[in-house]
């Protein structure tokens, strides 16, 4: 297994689409709840305990070997909203572009001709992850750090937030991080016996009412 490995994935850099999004952050500078750098840690850790633990869980059971038509429903089913929902696709289609050309692979190849238009971008992480030949708990860290950093980021262009700010909140976030990928791997140890519906399905719903609110504006600086 190369570490090197998992600092590509992981990199800000690596051409997977994740700059034009900001993870919900946009509506919520919109809508005010996110104003400063204790906005954002708050945003950021509810987002990690919801989306980012079910992101994560999907993208380790993908590791593990779950089938990415069951994981790909599964995350179908925990998003409710058609405009996020358009948006994980949209990321899996352009992760895969750029992981087949990185870690080209059968499994990869098959996951493009099963899913045209994209499959949910954590179920295409894992398999990404399974490709470079990483671990369950490297893809559930890539997830998991995703759900934060990518707001975190927007956040510095949306409010010209100080970037040292929303890099300590980063930071001060890394103990729960790694709690979420450890309940997120154990989660889909799990699946894999006793399917997806073991899966965690941790709601947010400010995310899913911000996103639907967010695609329905003419002016906006990121896809969702």
């Amino acid at each position: 297994m190369s570490r090197a490995a998992l600092l590509v994935l992981a990199d800000g850099r690596f051409p997977a689409g994740g700059h034009a999004h900001s993870g919900g952050a946009e509506a919520a500078v919109t809508a005010g709840r996110i104003t400063d750098a204790a906005g954002l840690a708050d945003f950021c850790r509810g987002r990690l305990h919801t989306a980012g633990l079910v992101a994560a869980s999907l993208a380790a059971a993908a590791v593990l070997g779950a089938d990415p038509a069951a994981l790909d429903a599964a995350a179908d089913a925990r998003t409710p909203s058609p405009a996020l929902r358009g948006a994980a696709r949209r990321l899996g289609r352009q992760l895969l572009r750029a992981a087949r050309a990185t870690w080209p692979s059968a499994e990869l190849d098959a996951l493009a001709r099963r899913f045209p238009k994209g499959a949910h971008q954590p179920v295409v992480l894992g398999l990404t992850a399974r490709a470079a030949g990483l671990a369950a708990a490297d893809a559930a860290y890539c997830a998991a750090y995703e759900s934060v950093s990518g707001p975190a980021s927007a956040t510095v262009r949306l409010l010209s937030l100080d970037p040292f700010d929303a890099t300590r909140v980063l930071a001060r976030l890394a103990p729960e991080l790694d709690q979420v990928v450890g309940r997120a791997v154990e989660a889909a140890r799990h699946a894999l016996d006793d399917g997806v519906d073991a899966l965690p399905a941790a709601s947010a719903p400010l995310l899913e009412i911000g996103a639907e609110a967010h695609a329905a504006r003419a002016v906006r600086l990121f896809a969702s």
